[in-house]
């Protein structure tokens, strides 16, 4: 049997060729010292390249190693590196993400520091471009992301989920491996496991990382479909929601579509009555929607720093529609196909 190491780094990937090469510079360039450490890559079957490089990569380095992860998805992927690991502890990297050098040693003291069974740090960004600004800005509003603690970048303490994640191994023998049904929110089924389970999860702003979001509405929207959509199997999974404001967008998709649809059934009928009080519902519920649009965008204001500013509140309706649609989805099909809720690579 292999000595055991201190941490395990693990990847899942697919596709990455335009990231990959920064993603391994980042962990070449980590603070290891005196750390015995080693790197397991699971690749989803790339077929851009990315395996190449990766192969290249483990050739010139005796402790890293590329698993090919014929499951496609995170999930298999992250199970797959799991197991393979030798580390006391397990951290997790992803791509289209940069990491400070001592990201890994703030990891592993503050797992150490706080007794924590998960610990990461805030889904930080660094935009560089107008559009990136915009997005950026977007994406740590309270108002677009329910007040998630992990949009937060100056946030410390106790949470839901954190980004990526740095465990003990001995978690995975207590509560189990990833979900592998689940395609999408695999990390945020896992943490609400440790929670039911009684463990904690803890957030530190001293662990350093920064996030790329999406900088295109399609994406966008395919994303935030993608976790609404799988939402829906980890609360069937466990019979509850891990916060109840995963539920609000969907509550405002029902109310939305519903009072435009009756609106549009009492104006085809001929009721006066009806065609009046849908008018002023759907009125009223556009008019406050708007409303916060607005002063979530002046509150945003600093982030953006530019007259691109006044396209903030339009971004908002993607988060709030992209995710409720995705759930009212699921919902209506009865259960969920792993094949409905993503069609291209895996890391993001």
């Amino acid at each position: 049997m292999q000595p055991e190491v201190e941490v395990s780094v693990i990847v899942a990937c697919r596709n990455e060729v335009k990231d990959i090469r920064e993603l391994l510079d980042c962990i070449v360039a980590q603070d290891w010292q005196d750390l015995s450490w080693e790197l397991l890559i699971a690749d989803g079957v790339s077929n851009d390249g990315t395996l190449e490089i990766l192969r290249t990569f483990a050739s010139l380095h005796t402790n890293v190693q590329v698993l090919v992860n014929p499951g496609h998805i995170v999930s298999t992927g992250l199970n797959l590196a799991i197991r393979a690991a030798r580390g006391r502890c397990i951290l997790r990297m992803d791509a289209h993400t940069v990491y400070a050098p001592d990201y890994v040693r703030k990891c592993l003291s503050v797992l150490e520091r706080t007794g924590a069974d998960n610990v990461g740090g805030p889904a930080r960004t660094r935009p560089r471009s107008i559009s990136e600004r915009l997005f950026s800005a977007a994406y740590h509003s309270p108002f677009s992301c329910g007040g998630a603690r992990f949009h937060n970048p100056d946030y410390e303490g106790p949470v839901d989920t954190v980004p990526y994640g740095c465990w003990r191994r001995d978690i995975f023998d207590r509560i189990g491996y990833f979900d592998e049904s689940l395609v999408r929110n695999q990390d945020d089924e896992f943490n609400l496991r440790i929670q039911r389970n009684g463990g904690a999860i803890w957030q530190s702003a001293e662990i350093v990382s920064w996030y790329t979001p999406r900088n295109s509405i399609l994406r966008l929207w395919k994303q935030y479909f993608q976790y609404g959509f799988w939402k829906v199997a980890v609360i069937r999974k466990h019979r509850m929601p891990a916060s109840l404001r995963h539920l609000v967008p969907a509550l405002f998709v029902v109310l939305f579509v519903g009072s435009v649809f009756g609106t549009a059934i009492a104006f085809a009928v001929g009721s006066r009555l009806g065609e009046t009080w849908l008018c002023l519902v759907s009125g009223l519920l556009l008019f406050l929607y708007a409303s916060a649009c607005i002063i979530a965008t002046v509150a945003a204001r600093r982030a953006v720093k530019t007259s691109a500013i006044v396209l903030l509140p339009f971004l908002f309706p993607i988060y709030h529609f992209a995710y409720g649609s995705g759930f009212v989805t699921a919902l209506l099909l009865g259960k969920t196909l792993r094949t409905a809720g993503t069609t291209t690579g895996i890391s993001r």
